[in-house]
């Protein structure tokens, strides 16, 4: 095979050449978190900044924090936020300017050699700075000659779908709506956003199974189940506040199953901050059965366990819902009929070998479903990141069904989304196929004709970029580059733009691998304050459990160049299309943006009004709600997925990409993953002691890590330093978005189009040393 030499050109800080490995840790949170945080946020914000900042991050009056999609509780404690939610806002309010001094010390090529955690770390971006062709350095430029740029190459495109607007999630909703009513209005549907890279199969399952592509449980749902399932999540580095959460759960009566290739610290005791216990005593014991299951083996897991509960009832036990199934559901014949088809002879087998499971366990797991009244099933990336990750997640559906688990209070299919507001943007209209019902509404609302044939998601995207067919990508937000796959794909096809914009608050690769003229446009923050002619304006953001809220600023910005979002969009939109058909400089009054939405997007009436209420409201979610599903049966949808699992030839593992502890998706805090018990370092590969024997891949010793493809191409990694850890066997981990360079491009989930992160079949090669700039 032809091997793809390592593209990702950044230098490695020194000290992650050769991290400090311990033993992994069984407790998490408690009082080693909270020092942490402490440490952080004086470290950035200092005192003065820090303080009211961290009084205010998920108050009713304050803002809402960065750091993940995990809803508030009604009642909160004072300080309601989790250690990464603390380095995040640590982070926004850091005291560190990144002025025009500092890009005229440093050349392009030069940035472009740096890791992702040595730019982040520079602090806020405060002016615009422009990357004029041919230039070696960023220059200082004004608002008007930034957005004029952007604007004279906007209205000098042969199409508008030469264009491509990329949101991340922590854009606000005043701001997502504006953005995509930009595009649309400028006459294209390229919206993609960071959804397709994460939760894109959640939402094409649960539409097709239950009509609605969300959750349909809320945080009172997760308090009173009688039985929660966490499959594919890691909640102590991803979501800590959800930790909070099962500990309720759990102490209400509920048991917990965690279904995950890797024994998570958060999963196993839980010691809550919050709490004079979680400080100084014992935690809370939240994992009732561990089910370390293979990579990719969720599938054979949830067809097992529906297996297990369709024989019960051919005996004659009570274990389904009939009344639900019958009254509510559409293709449960069809779906019991090819379950129960393959023989027991080799159902079990090949179970036991997608799963690595035993079928004791199997079955064990079957008598806590059947002795549960209400369960709640939670995942993300574990499950999405597969090429068969939507006929997983719509497996899951069918174990909901069957005992009649969606529209239950206590019950329901939790996604548990990561970027703050990612879920929010795709309601206001951040999505490449859009609805005709809300392109009708749309239209009606603007008075315009809004562009119907299908956008590019962000792989489709990446591909056009390649074959020079955009040549403007404008970025609200986020780390494109280092965020999608195939890293040497990603950046030449950046390369070939003619114009990279990215509205962004801190300097990213995404900044120094750009399109032949690039832009960086400062914007407020989240915990910035947004002042029109001197008085405050605030925004709004979609939880993880369908609750809409208000975000209002409270820190001064560093400097007064920094504009909104909602300001940047508005400006830009004027210059290329005027004033007509949208008045855009009417919505710099962000009540008349709510009043748009409210006359657009269902479920927002009376937006600004209940906006205003503290905690927000809940939008409406008909199989939750009243069992009712909008589906194309008009009913819930039982589905046949059938038996795949990855197959991983003899001398191989199947490898996850996942975070660092210290580290928020392409946002590095810091170089330690406390509880895997690894410091100063991110090119580890945590690999099975068994595996590692048989392989010769001694502890400590380095490695690159080469991924195989059907194509022919392998790509490397080079420079991974082996840790044996108690992984499931035939699976290793490592750290995105160092191994994102392993990921092809063309290698998608089904329907999705997502990146299949989480099953890259790799062999180990002698190390062929750090990688160079």
């Amino acid at each position: 095979m032809r091997c793809v030499a390592h593209p990702y050109s950044a230098q490695p800080d020194p000290a992650q050449d050769d991290p400090r490995v311990g033993p992994p840790k069984t407790s998490a949170v408690g009082l080693p978190a909270v020092l942490n945080s402490v440490r952080q946020v004086g470290e950035h914000a200092g005192v003065r900044r820090g303080v009211p900042a961290m009084l205010a991050v998920n108050q009713k009056r304050g803002f809402d924090c960065p750091g993940c999609a995990w809803p508030e509780p009604e009642r909160r404690h004072r300080a309601e936020f989790c250690e990464n939610g603390a380095k995040a806002v640590a982070e926004e309010a850091t005291t560190r300017a990144l002025t025009a001094d500092f890009f005229a010390a440093h050349p392009v090529a030069e940035l472009a050699g740096r890791s992702g955690y040595w730019l982040g770390r520079r602090g806020r971006l405060t002016e615009p700075m422009y990357l004029a062709e041919g230039a070696t350095h960023y220059e200082p430029v004004t608002w008007d000659r930034a957005l004029d740029l952007v604007a004279e190459e906007l209205r000098g495109l042969d199409s508008p779908d030469q264009a491509v607007f990329y949101t991340s999630g922590r854009t606000s909703n005043e701001a997502a709506f504006c953005y995509q009513l930009f595009a649309r209005a400028l006459g294209t549907n390229n919206l993609p956003d960071c959804s397709n890279m994460c939760h894109e199969s959640s939402g094409s399952a649960l539409s097709e199974t239950l009509g609605v592509g969300k959750g349909s449980v809320s945080l009172a749902d997760v308090h009173r189940a009688d039985l929660i399932i966490v499959a594919g999540q890691n909640p102590g580095t991803n979501h800590p506040r959800m930790l909070t959460a099962l500990e309720r759960a759990k102490r209400s009566g509920a048991r917990i199953i965690t279904v995950n290739p890797l024994p998570e610290a958060g999963l196993r005791d839980f010691r809550n901050p919050q709490t004079a216990r979680g400080l100084v005593g014992r935690g809370t014991e939240l994992t009732d059965l561990f089910a370390q299951i293979r990579l990719g083996g969720d599938l054979a897991l949830f067809s097992a366990v529906n297996r297990l509960l369709l024989e019960a009832d051919r005996r004659g036990e009570q274990v389904l819902d009939r009344e639900f199934v019958d009254a509510h559901t559409h293709g449960f014949d069809e779906f019991a009929r090819e379950l129960l088809s393959e023989p027991e002879s080799e159902f079990w087998p090949r179970v036991e070998r997608d799963t690595g499971l035993e079928r004791e366990l199997v079955e064990r797991i079957a008598r806590m479903v059947t002795g549960s009244e209400r369960i709640v099933v939670c995942w993300a990336m574990g499950l999405t990141q597969h090429k068969h990750s939507v006929p997983t997640i719509r497996e899951v559906v069918n174990f909901l069904l069957l005992r009649g688990n969606v529209g239950r209070p206590g019950a329901g299919v939790c996604p548990v989304r990561g970027h703050s507001n990612v879920q929010g943007d795709r309601t206001m209209g951040i999505v490449e196929r859009p609805s005709d019902a809300f392109l009708d509404a749309l239209g009606a609302e603007f008075g315009f004709e809004p562009p119907r044939g299908h956008g590019l998601d962000t792989v489709d995207s990446i591909r056009a970029m390649a074959r020079g067919r955009v040549r403007v990508f404008l970025a609200m937000g986020g780390n494109f580059v280092a965020a999608t796959p195939d890293t040497l794909v990603t950046e030449e096809a950046m390369r070939r733009v003619g114009l990279t914009v990215h509205v962004s608050t801190k300097l990213n690769r995404s900044h120094v691998i750009t399109g032949s003229r690039a832009l960086i446009l400062p914007a407020l923050a989240r915990s910035d304050r947004d002042l029109r002619d001197g008085r405050p304006r605030w925004v709004t953001v979609e939880d993880s459990m369908g609750m809409v809220h208000a975000s209002h600023g409270v820190l001064a910005p560093l400097a007064e160049g920094m504009r909104s979002e909602v300001d940047i969009i508005l400006d830009l939109a004027s210059r290329v299309l005027g004033e007509s058909p949208v008045a855009w400089s009417e919505l710099a009054d962000y009540d008349r943006i709510r009043d748009r939405v409210a006359a657009v997007v269902p479920g927002f009436d009376d937006f600004n009004a209940r906006a205003r209420r503290p905690g927000g409201f809940t939008l409406p979610h008909a199989p939750r709600d009243d069992r009712r599903f909008p589906t194309a049966t008009g009913l819930a949808n039982f589905t046949v997925n059938g038996r795949y699992a990855p197959r991983v030839p003899r001398g191989r593992l199947l490898l996850q990409t996942l975070r660092s502890h210290d580290q928020y998706n392409t946002t590095v805090y810091g170089l330690d993953d406390r509880y895997r018990g690894i410091h100063d370092g991110r090119r580890v590969v945590l690999v099975n002691p068994e595996d590692a024997r048989e392989l010769g891949l001694a502890d400590g010793a380095h490695t690159d890590i080469v991924s195989e493809w059907p194509d022919g191409r392998d790509r490397r990694a080079p420079h991974f330093r082996v840790v044996h850890y108690p992984t499931a066997r035939g699976c290793a981990a490592a750290y995105f978005p160092e191994t994102n360079v392993l990921v092809p491009l063309d290698s998608t989930a089904e329907v999705s189009n997502t990146p299949t992160s989480k099953s890259v079949v790799v062999r180990f090669e002698a190390d062929s040393g750090p990688p160079t700039a």
